[in-house]
């Protein structure tokens, strides 16, 4: 079978969307035979690795453009980059099609559905996501966000309502033989605007390397014990609650470890002395992956409150280094974790979460069995239904599907 994937970045060894294209595009050859549509900007790492590891079934096409230095330099730049990277990727697609007649086109970067995408107008079989981005902050949660805070939520609601209404985005919905969505707010909204066939994915994937890695982390018994929450300093992250939560919790001689940088910052700071637990939050800023890793494997529990995100790898990460997971029963955590490996906490109201946190943190700070019951859990979890291979094996059936329907 012949596959397209476009995956507008790809990168070898990143997280996030460039390492989701690597990462799937070289789980997929290990099934077909796979070209990848990418940017040229992720050329140089993509082939350095290829060098080392030749992959025979594997071959990418770099697409590129005189306004692409300029274009990425601004937030608008990169919707407009990204339109005009989609319709020369269907131009490319279309001759690739005519050399070696495709069997089937997956559009996996960027997993957002509000970004347009042509390639259903090629006369194949074609599968869009996992895709993200139906997913709000609850509006009783707004009273927390700073003034920069509420202006993004209302920019980030008028960019999905126009993403709603390109043209390009309806029919590639109106087109797909399978949408599949990152989680139930984004299936909801894809039902209403058209979609014949969806399916709850979780995008979030971890390869062999950093499983491997994770696995390997014991379980920390010693003292003190020590929450850790990992990422941006972004209002919708959460954070804010987290601190609350431990503030509220009070537990005796507790640490609460912060690792990351944002534009919050500065209001994250000010919390933890309005709250006096100062003496036992530390802020470690934003450090290297390796770094931030092990920051993970000297605490006992990762706490995630994001109030709305399509992905959450962090607590697929936590997971399989055997760490619990307190996260909001939103987005994408959500389906990460489950009863059996974490707490996942109802998001009514601010009040209702600190106060439901504390009690999860209480939980878990006062009961070492349970920690490894739920680290337990976790790990074998995120190893049996989040790896690659996991998801190649999901992808091939999907494909194999569609094909025995054409």
């Amino acid at each position: 079978m012949k596959i397209c994937i476009s995956a507008y970045r790809c990168q070898p060894g990143m997280g996030s969307e460039p390492g989701k294209g690597w990462n799937m595009a070289q789980e997929m050859a290990n099934h077909y035979e796979v070209w990848v549509l990418t940017w040229s900007r992720d050329r140089s790492s993509i082939e350095e690795e290829i060098t080392r590891h030749p992959m025979p079934n594997l071959h990418f096409i770099y697409l590129e453009s005189p306004l692409d230095q300029m274009l990425w330099k601004f937030q608008l730049g990169v919707y407009i980059h990204y339109y005009l990277w989609q319709i020369q990727a269907y131009f490319i697609a279309r001759k690739l099609h005519r050399e070696v007649s495709l069997d089937l086109v997956h559009q996996m970067v960027y997993a957002t559905y509000k970004m347009p995408t042509i390639l259903p107008l090629l006369p194949v079989p074609f599968v869009w996501g996992p895709v993200g981005g139906g997913e709000s902050a609850p509006k009783g949660f707004w009273q927390d966000f700073s003034f920069h805070g509420k202006v993004h939520e209302l920019l980030r609601d008028l960019a999905r309502w126009l993403g709603e209404h390109d043209l390009f985005v309806r029919l590639a919905l109106q087109r797909s033989a399978v949408v599949l969505a990152t989680t139930p707010a984004t299936a909801q909204r894809l039902w209403k605007l058209g979609a014949k066939e969806i399916q709850v994915y979780s995008q979030v994937g971890l390869p062999k390397t950093v499983v491997s890695d994770l696995a390997e982390y014991r379980s920390v018994d010693t003292q003190p014990v020590r929450f850790i929450s990992i990422g941006r300093l972004l209002h919708w992250k959460g954070f804010h609650l987290g601190l609350r939560a431990f503030a509220l919790a009070n537990i005796e001689g507790a640490e609460y470890w912060v690792v990351g940088d944002g534009v919050e910052r500065e209001r994250l700071h000010r919390l933890t002395q309005e709250l006096g637990i100062m003496p036992k939050v530390k802020f470690w800023g934003e450090l290297p992956r390796n770094e931030t890793l092990r920051k993970l494997e000297e605490c006992h529990v990762l706490v995630h409150p994001s109030l709305h995100e399509s992905g959450g790898t962090v607590c697929l990460e936590a997971m399989v280094a055997g760490r619990p997971v307190i996260c909001l029963d939103l987005g994408g955590p959500t389906i990460l974790v489950s009863e059996e490996t974490g707490y996942k906490v109802p998001a009514q109201n601010p009040e209702q979460v600190v106060q439901d946190m504390a009690q999860a943190m209480t939980c878990l700070a006062t009961d070492p069995k349970l920690r490894l019951k739920l680290g337990q859990a976790g790990r074998q979890r995120g190893i049996e239904v989040f790896s690659w291979e996991t998801k190649g094996r999901f992808y091939s059936k999907i494909y194999q599907e569609i094909l025995s329907q054409a």
